[in-house]
């Protein structure tokens, strides 16, 4: 599959904190228009300020929008594609987890979850993929998880968003073969983001520093990735190998051994409800 231009117009969902704004500084350096896109305006805002002092040629422009609505997503790249903006490359960044078990969810938080994780990046790929596959080139940078690969206790919809993400990247880079646009997903494990906290951690615990990494770290080894061209990313060596064990373990194994966590996630679950 070919590699993707970032020479081009880059558009970078979430890119107000974390792996967004971290993918978005590298980009940068490379794209000749990046489009910044987040809800909180006053992170955009000044991202999109310091992008532009370090880079006086590029243009930046900072797009606040709610992509939880997804038809704010197509409403977006329809105005830019109206004032002459085309979208060379697609980082679909924006996402938002939900620890705890499913039935004692409330229900609009997981539509809104599934809303984000799925919903708006599937109207957000097609608004701009049609366009890409008529110039001959362009290129779709998903940030999946490494959820999206095996199974985590107690985040039953989120990892059902993340099991979408890794099968629609997959299958959507097959069916973009010979087109001249090339799809790559990140699956990475923890990340030193906001993520955590707006999950809602109520075990209170924390992530081994082993295992985490920075968001730095993840943009970087996504990047390259990117521009290879690979069709799957997994950011930091001991995730690799964890990930690797998962895939050689029988998979009654790895369910067993999630139905053991999600045991005493869900008892530490009911007792922050008492």
């Amino acid at each position: 599959m070919s590699r993707p231009p970032l020479d081009g117009t880059v558009l970078v969902t979430g890119a107000s904190s974390g792996i967004g704004l971290e993918l978005s500084k590298l980009f940068a350096a490379r794209a000749k228009r990046l489009v910044l896109v987040a809800r909180r305006k006053d992170r955009l805002d000044a991202l999109a300020d310091e992008l532009g002092r370090a880079h006086p040629s590029l243009e930046v422009r900072a797009e606040a929008c709610d992509l939880g609505a997804p038809d704010e997503a197509v409403r977006l790249v329809e105005r830019l594609a109206g004032e002459g903006v085309d979208i060379d490359v697609l980082v679909n960044n924006a996402g938002v987890g939900l620890m705890g078990m499913l039935d004692l969810a409330e229900p609009a938080r997981v539509r809104a979850m599934l809303d984000l994780n799925v919903t708006s990046l599937v109207a957000l790929t097609q608004a701009c993929v049609g366009p890409m596959v008529a110039r001959g080139r362009g290129g779709i940078l998903n940030i999946s998880s490494g959820a999206g690969l095996t199974l985590m206790p107690g985040f039953a919809a989120y990892v059902g968003t993340k099991h979408f993400v890794t099968g629609f990247s997959e299958a959507l880079r097959c069916d973009l073969s010979g087109t001249g646009v090339t799809v790559t997903q990140v699956c990475p494990g923890p990340v030193a983001t906001e993520f955590e906290q707006n999950a809602g951690n109520f075990t209170g615990m924390k992530v081994p520093g082993l295992i985490e990494i920075s968001a730095l770290t993840c943009a970087r080894q996504a990047f390259a990735g990117f521009r290879r061209g690979r069709a799957i990313v997994v950011p930091g060596l001991v995730m690799k190998v964890l990930l690797g064990l998962a895939a050689l373990t029988p998979r009654w194994v790895v369910r067993l051994y999630t139905s053991f966590a999600s045991r005493l996630m869900r008892k530490r679950e009911l007792a922050t409800r008492v």
